[in-house]
C-alpha cells in the first residue's frame, strides 16, 4: 500500500457554478454552499471525504483569491501552504500544474488524488476503496488514472470514456481507447448500448513523477512557467510570482491539453453512487422524488397538478405551486428563477444577461 504521508489531495474549488444560479453566486458559489440542505457545503463534505484518504495536513485546496477566506471560514485550522490561490482563472491545467510543483518541494515521491470539490458521492466506503487501489497502481507505474463511472442513463452533459484493453491482474482497471466530450442524445444512447463507454468523472489519480512528465511533453509552455519557480513556492514571493505566471498562462483543461494526447492513461471503472451536481437537472436525477416526479428542497410546499419538477425554497419561506410540468424553480432571498428543464442549458446565458443589466443580482 502507498504510504499515507505520501498521498495528497488537490481540491479544484475556484469555479463559479453559474448554472446552478441564482442559489450559486459569484462571491459564493455552489462549492461553498449547503446545496443539498445536509448541514455542509460541498467543499466541507469533499475534504472530509478525502480526509478519509490521507492526512488532513496533506490536502491542498486551488481556489480563486476571491474566495480565499470562504474556504478558511469552512474549513478552520488549514495551513497556509493549503490554500493555493489562483489570481484569475486559467482552467483546470494550470490549476494541478500549480498544485503538483507546489507538492513536489515538499515530497517528491507524492501521489496525487485530483477531485473537484462540486461533486456528490452517495457510497464514500466504495469510492475510498476505489480511490486507495488506483493510487496503489499509479504509485508502482507510469500511469495517469481517471475514475470512470458506470453510466446509468444517455446524460449528454458528461464526457465519455470508451474503455480498451484490461489491465491483467488488476479488475476494473483499463487503458483508455477514447475520450467524447457531451454527445448528442443519439450517440449517448448508443455508447451505453455498446457497453463500452463510462461517465469520464473528472477524477484523477496519478504519481508526481508521472503527471509532471506529461505535461511538460504536452503543456510544455504550461510546465516551464510553474517549474521555473519551484524555489519561490513556500515564500513572500509566490504570490508575486504566482500572478505573473498566470498572466502568461493559456486557458486549458487537462482533459484536452493532456489526459486526450497521453498514452499512458487508463480508467478505474467504479460505481459508487456519483453526480458532478453540474446543473440542477443533474441534481433531480440524484434526489428521491414523490408520486408525481418532483423533488425538492424546501420545508413549506404545497404542489398541486405539478409533475416531473425540482424545487429549491428558502425553509422559512411557504410555496405554494400549481400547473407545472418538468420546471426548475429556485428561489432565494432576491431572486427568483422558473425554466424549463429541458431548457436549463440557457441558465449560463441568463447570468450573461444578469451580468450587464442587473449586476448585483449575479
Amino acid at each position: 500500500m502507498v504510504e499515507s504521508n505520501n498521498l495528497y489531495c488537490i481540491i479544484m474549488a475556484g469555479g463559479i457554478g453559474s448554472r446552478f444560479w441564482p442559489l450559486s453566486r459569484t462571491d459564493k458559489p455552489k462549492q461553498f454552499i449547503d446545496i443539498l440542505g445536509t448541514g455542509k457545503s460541498l467543499l466541507q463534505q469533499t475534504f472530509d471525504r478525502m480526509s478519509r484518504i490521507c492526512p488532513r495536513e496533506n490536502i491542498l485546496i486551488v481556489t480563486s483569491s476571491a474566495y480565499n477566506d470562504l474556504v478558511y471560514e469552512q474549513i478552520p485550522n488549514l495551513r497556509p501552504h493549503q490554500v493555493l490561490l489562483e489570481p484569475i482563472r486559467r482552467n483546470t491545467a494550470p490549476c494541478i500544474a500549480y498544485a503538483t510543483y507546489k507538492i513536489k518541494k515538499q515530497n517528491p515521491n507524492a501521489v496525487a488524488i485530483v477531485a473537484p470539490s462540486d461533486h456528490l458521492i452517495f457510497n464514500e466506503d466504495i469510492f475510498v476503496d476505489t480511490i486507495k487501489k488506483a493510487a496503489e497502481f499509479a504509485s508502482n507505474n507510469n500511469t495517469l488514472i481517471t475514475l470512470g463511472i458506470n453510466p446509468s442513463r444517455p446524460e449528454t452533459g458528461y464526457g465519455y470514456i470508451q474503455i480498451g484493453k484490461p489491465v491483467s491482474k488488476v479488475p476494473s482497471l483499463f487503458k483508455v481507447k477514447t475520450f467524447t466530450e457531451k454527445p448528442n442524445l443519439e450517440m449517448a444512447k448508443k455508447f451505453i448500448e455498446s457497453g463500452e463507454f463510462y461517465w469520464n468523472s473528472g477524477l484523477f489519480i496519478w504519481s508526481l513523477t508521472s503527471i509532471e512528465a506529461a505535461i511538460e511533453n504536452h503543456l510544455p509552455e504550461v510546465s516551464s512557467i510553474f517549474k521555473e519557480l519551484l524555489p519561490a513556492y513556500g515564500t513572500d514571493k509566490e504570490t508575486e510570482l504566482i500572478a505573473t505566471a498566470y498572466s502568461e498562462c493559456r486557458n486549458i483543461s487537462i482533459d484536452y491539453g493532456v489526459m486526450e494526447k497521453a498514452d499512458n492513461v487508463y480508467v478505474f471503472c467504479s460505481e459508487f453512487g456519483w453526480s458532478d451536481l453540474g446543473t440542477w437537472g443533474s441534481l433531480y436525477t440524484q434526489l428521491p422524488h414523490d408520486q408525481n416526479g418532483n423533488t425538492a428542497i424546501a420545508k413549506q410546499l404545497m404542489l398541486y397538478q405539478t409533475s416531473n419538477s425540482i424545487f429549491n425554497i428558502p425553509k422559512n419561506k411557504l410555496a405554494v405551486i400549481q400547473g407545472l410540468d418538468d420546471f426548475i424553480v429556485v428561489d432565494t432571498a432576491d431572486v427568483l428563477l422558473i425554466c424549463k428543464k429541458q431548457d436549463e442549458q440557457q441558465i449560463k446565458n441568463f447570468v450573461n444577461d444578469v451580468l450587464i443589466n442587473k449586476k448585483e443580482f449575479a
